[in-house]
This record gives structure tokens, C-alpha cells and sequence, in this order.
């Protein structure tokens, strides 16, 4: 039915002069075009983030540790050589590009000390079969603890003098290196007369194939040594970094 006065775009009317009981949108009506502007922004923004998430699923995949949580560096291991159970010379060269752990400890404590390496014998097991992992154990009293000694502790805990070193020499050296590349004890220490000094800890420091100190653990916390578990397992997956340069000439701090 025709009506008077019914013209195309206004409501109730069609184009050809009918009634019609919904409104008429109009394809030059601005609210046409926001509507249809909207639409395309949306399938827009969807593919994009489709896009992101399959470049994202694609970086994890097939780059190893993309996305997982990175540990942050705390410290620069400076350079050091001292003697092993065998005799042999140890230096900084021997673990580049290995992950490892370092430990304080003397031969006759009758405290931590047991408690600390009957952990570290566990953990020495359990990556017995990996050939980047190395645990370096430094004693805090070379007077009393010899090559000799230390040859009889390390045997005493089975160790594997070719991944397992019980190490030993200067005082001053083995001190300055548990505070200024360890940080396992406060480096405000080293102003005490070395004779009165006497390291007796119970951290370890979890150090990457780059030589940088990682993270701190308690050894007697079996919370924290599942997490050095866990950590070293993923510093084994990371990719060896350059060095940095460190001695005593320049800050030891990352930054």
C-alpha cells in the first residue's frame, strides 16, 4: 500500500512507496559507516593478535628458553687458580662455558659442613651424566686443609675428581673470591687482618657458562635446593655469553 508522503530513507517507508514496520538504514548514514568502521577495526585487531600469538607459539618452539623467565645476574666470578684434590691447578679457564655451583667449607667442621656436602653429593649424582656441570668447593682453612686432606675428604664422599673439585690455596685469594665474585659473605670483611678472618657459610652460588653468578641458595633448605634443581637445569639450556672483563681495576657489579 502506497502512502502519501513517503519518500526513500524515512522511516516506515520503502523505496517504492510502501509501508515498512523497521527503520531504513541508509548506506551514506554516518552512524552506517561508524557501524561498518567498527566491524573492519575488530577483524583487524583479531588477526593481528592471531598473528602475534602464532609468531609467539613459533619463538618458543623452536628457540630454546624464549619466554621463560630469565634469572638475573648478580655478579662477575673474577679470575682464580688454585689446586684441586689432585694436585691440579684450577683456574677460571676450566669452567668457561660450564654451569656450576661454589661452596665454603673446611675439613674439620663438625657442623654444616656435612649436612652441606651430603647435599652436594646428592646434587653431584644427579648430573653425574651431564658434561657441563662442574660443583668447585673451596675451603675457608688451606692451613689445615692440604691437597692431601682434601684428597681424603673428597674420597670419603666418592667424589669424581674430574666434575667435583675440593679446592685450596692462598687464604686472602679464597676469601676475596667468596666476597667480591660470590657475594657469600660481606665484602666489608676483607678490611679485618686476614689472620682473624673466617669464613663459615652455609650459601652457595649458582654460577652460568658465562661466569656470572646467578643466584644465592641455602644448602640446608630443601626448598631452595629444588630450585637450584630446577635453575641449573635451565642455565644448561642457555647459550654460553661472552665473559665481561673483571678484576680488580673495575666494578664487579653488573650494570
Amino acid at each position: 500500500m502506497l502512502q502519501k508522503n513517503c519518500y526513500f530513507g524515512k522511516r516506515g517507508c520503502l523505496g517504492d512507496g510502501r509501508l515498512n514496520s523497521g527503520p531504513v538504514v541508509r548506506r551514506d548514514n554516518p552512524n552506517f559507516v561508524i557501524t561498518m568502521n567498527k566491524k573492519k577495526l575488530g577483524y583487524l585487531v583479531g588477526f593481528l593478535l592471531l598473528l602475534f600469538v602464532g609468531f609467539y607459539f613459533a619463538l618458543t618452539r623452536f628457540i630454546p628458553g624464549y619466554g621463560e623467565l630469565q634469572l638475573p645476574v648478580l655478579s662477575y666470578v673474577k679470575s682464580f687458580s688454585f689446586s684441586n684434590q689432585e694436585g691440579k691447578a684450577i683456574t677460571e679457564k676450566d669452567v668457561a662455558g660450564k654451569v656450576y655451583v661454589a661452596e665454603y667449607f673446611f675439613t674439620t667442621c663438625r657442623g654444616i659442613c656435612p649436612k652441606m656436602n651430603t647435599n652436594m653429593r646428592k646434587l653431584a649424582g644427579d648430573y653425574a651424566n651431564e658434561p657441563d656441570f662442574r660443583i668447585l668447593s673451596y675451603t675457608v682453612d688451606p692451613e689445615t686443609d692440604t691437597v692431601g686432606r682434601m684428597k681424603k675428604y673428597a674420597d670419603s664422599l666418592g667424589a669424581d675428581p674430574a666434575k667435583w673439585w675440593f679446592l685450596t690455596g692462598r687464604k686472602d685469594s679464597l676469601y676475596h673470591l667468596a666476597r667480591g665474585s660470590y657475594l657469600l659473605d660481606d665484602p666489608k670483611n676483607n678490611e679485618i687482618d686476614i689472620n682473624d678472618q673466617f669464613i663459615h657459610t652455609q650459601f652457595l652460588a649458582l654460577v652460568d657458562r658465562g661466569g656470572r653468578v646467578r643466584k644465592i641458595y641455602d644448602s640446608l633448605k630443601k626448598d631452595e635446593l629444588d630450585e637450584l634443581g630446577k635453575d641449573i637445569k635451565a642455565l644448561l639450556k642457555e647459550k654460553a655469553s661472552a665473559p665481561r672483563f673483571a678484576n680488580s681495576l673495575f666494578n664487579n657489579n653488573p650494570g
